[in-house]
């Protein structure tokens, strides 16, 4: 009876230091995620506290993380300067433009790529993915030529269409249809439903989590975009949020002014959280369904 004994517990102490390191091992991670999260965190909070601090203040101690005097100034200025409610009308359009495009166009690219065999498929595969890969600064030029050519400079339009189907969403809705079962589109087929709504009405609304993530890719690279728009606006009736904030923060003797530039750091930021805020849960199934990691 010694002896079974002595083996029953030889056998029960190593699952109790499996519990122990797991125990151990778990707040360890979560302190880990919690530091790399607030490391994360410090810029933007440096970009609150300085919003909220006047220009004398800032060229001061630009170090300082809290304001001495708390001021809503720079929101105040930010939003009676002239111009814009233009620069926020035209980055919406723009980001609406870009969003529907991609939900429509790249989706539509990446269900063919998924769903349907036709010569040449591997080769725009193919081609799709050497676009992820190409930097913007080797195109830009190219494509500023093609714009012109269209007469779609200093146009909204010449701003949004270059990004309205991106590969990355082609990717990400083509990685996606690929978990969507081939008898379900079948069926659809068997009733007589015709292509078109089959992918509206049975592929987008299954689609749901990878059309969050295009949605949220999208909507940041349009909105966020600073060089192109640049490029392309001629006039600051065509300027977008990111371009008039930058040409409007220049002072006087080309001194910027970091409190109007730091405001604007913050209204452009909150769309963004807000949609996330709202689509976080689709975008990590649609960021897990389509196989990237």
């Amino acid at each position: 009876m010694t002896a079974v004994a002595a083996l029953e517990n030889a056998a029960k102490t190593p699952d109790r230091t499996a519990v122990r390191r797991r125990t151990l091992a778990r707040p360890l991670l979560y302190g880990v995620l919690v530091l790399c999260a607030l490391l994360t965190l410090l810029p933007f909070g440096w970009v609150l506290s300085g919003s909220l601090r006047s220009l004398d203040e800032i060229r001061s101690d630009p170090g300082a993380w809290l304001p001495q005097h708390l001021t809503f100034d720079n929101f105040e200025r930010l939003f009676n300067t002239e111009g814009f409610g233009t620069f926020l009308a035209n980055s919406l359009v723009v980001a609406t433009i870009v969003v529907v495009g991609n939900i429509v166009a790249a989706s539509a690219a990446g269900y063919a790529l998924a769903k349907f065999d036709f010569a040449g498929k591997r080769i725009a595969f193919g081609m799709v993915m050497a676009a992820m890969m190409v930097p913007f600064t080797t195109v830009f030029v190219t494509q500023f030529v093609i714009t012109v050519n269209m007469g779609l400079a200093d146009t909204l339009a010449g701003i949004a269409l270059p990004s309205a189907a991106l590969p990355l969403s082609v990717f990400i809705m083509r990685q996606y249809a690929m978990s969507i079962p081939d008898e379900l589109l079948e069926a659809a087929r068997i009733d007589g439903a015709g292509e078109f709504r089959i992918f509206f009405g049975i592929f987008l609304p299954l689609a749901g989590p990878a059309v969050a993530t295009i949605t949220i890719m999208s909507f940041l690279n349009s909105w966020n975009n600073f060089i192109w728009p640049l490029i392309v606006a001629q006039s600051t009736s065509s300027y977008t949020l990111p371009v008039g904030l930058a040409a409007t923060s220049q002072a006087a003797a080309h001194v910027t002014d970091y409190g109007l530039m730091l405001a604007g750091a913050i209204v452009v930021m909150l769309p963004v959280l807000v949609l996330f805020l709202f689509l976080q849960r689709y975008f990590v199934q649609g960021v897990a369904g389509s196989g990237m990691r």
